[in-house]
């Protein structure tokens, strides 16, 4: 039995791709940004959950979330940038959403809700990654 929704769906299938991409480019961008004039602060956050050699993270995580970001909503590289976000997703939930731990001033069900929001996130990723591209497409 047909969907009924099936041609609705197809009819806005670019227009929910693009605004999927966008949406999915601003988690990443915006927060790539946010590190550069809170470098410091950043660092320190990092330092705080063990992150190993987190200067040198850091000066990788910007330019992957930003570039990424960007590349996702330009539908440039999409896929490769979606599966590389989804790893750095990954390590960030691991890392700095780490709920098990406790910090000073932390707050266990906030982190908690942040790492099961990112597993959505990285889930989202995947599916991005794994998806043939339209032909014509990059």
């Amino acid at each position: 039995m047909n969907n009924p929704l099936n041609p609705l769906l197809d009819r806005l299938s670019w227009p929910m791709d693009l605004t999927g991409r966008v949406l999915l480019g601003l988690y990443f961008v915006v927060p790539g940004l946010m590190k550069i004039t809170g470098f410091a602060s950043t660092v320190a956050y990092m330092e705080l959950h063990k992150v190993p050699f987190a200067l040198p993270v850091l000066l990788l995580t910007i330019p992957l979330q930003v570039g990424g970001g960007l590349a996702l909503m330009a539908n440039w590289n999409a896929r490769t940038a979606a599966f590389l976000l989804a790893g750095m997703t990954l390590l960030i939930n691991l890392f700095m959403h780490d709920f098990w731990n406790d910090y000073p001033g932390g707050d266990r069900q906030h982190e908690m809700q942040n790492f099961i929001k990112n597993l959505g996130i990285f889930a989202g990723l995947l599916l991005l990654a794994a998806r043939r591209p339209a032909a014509g497409a990059r």
